[in-house]
């Protein structure tokens, strides 16, 4: 005859009376935590930052690693963020070329964007007014999205003459301040027109200069950083 197995209430009884303190200190542990953090702790994700520019943000003509975004990326790491720097830097492009490409960079999820574009507007003498629209079209769309945005702002080349000069430069902090987005004045701050920091050709920082570049950004890009974690993160793609 086979008997049904019993359950030994004394024993487990004897085991948690025994252990009664680590077992109730353990649960006791366990709800701070979930009250504290809340489940989101545990599905914590990196904040995906998108680079979104041209050749200046591309690395033109660097050794891999060397780049704005993968020096950016080091910098944020190192600094204790937990942050994805996505290089979308696209050599040649103007503002218009931004535009035209933003909804398919946009099918990644993202919670924050640098923007630099203008240079090779203003290099091509383009219409002021046009690139300050296009700036702002690409800033609606990505705080559309719900993006925590910086812009970084671009000077004109000092030869085009006081009046291209004047309305080009005031671009920037204009759309910045209507579009209620962070401003880093310029991208080239204290690199530009200096021989030692910039590739032969002048325009693009060599590796010393992209140091430098980022070195002086990086508080710009730590305070973007606080406002996409205030923000809700990125859903994952399935």
């Amino acid at each position: 005859m086979r008997h049904k197995p019993r359950f030994r209430w004394a024993g487990l009884k004897r085991g948690y009376e025994k252990g009664g303190f680590q077992v109730k200190a353990f649960w006791l542990i366990l709800w701070v935590l979930l009250t504290t953090f809340g489940p989101v702790a545990a599905i914590a994700k990196p904040i995906r930052l998108l680079a979104l520019g041209t050749s200046l943000t591309q690395g033109y003509n660097l050794p891999p690693g060397t780049d704005f975004t993968a020096v950016l990326q080091t910098r944020l790491q190192k600094a204790g963020l937990d942050v994805v720097v996505v290089n979308a830097g696209v050599s040649g492009d103007t503002s218009a070329d931004g535009l035209a490409r933003l909804d398919w960079v946009l099918n990644e999820p993202f919670d924050a964007a640098i923007v630099e574009f203008g240079s090779n507007d203003a290099l091509r003498g383009l219409e002021v007014a046009q690139t300050q629209v296009n700036l702002e079209a690409i800033l609606a769309k990505l705080k559309g999205k719900g993006l925590a945005v910086m812009l970084a702002g671009m000077k004109a080349p000092r030869n085009l003459g006081p009046d291209y000069v004047a309305a080009f430069d005031r671009i920037y902090p204009t759309v910045a301040k209507r579009d209620g987005v962070l401003l880093y004045p310029f991208f080239l701050d204290g690199v530009a027109a200096i021989l030692k920091l910039n590739q032969a050709d002048g325009i693009h920082p060599n590796e010393a200069g992209t140091q430098i570049i980022v070195a002086r950004m990086l508080p710009y890009v730590e305070k973007l950083i606080a406002q996409a974690k205030a923000k809700p993160l990125a859903p994952a793609m399935n």
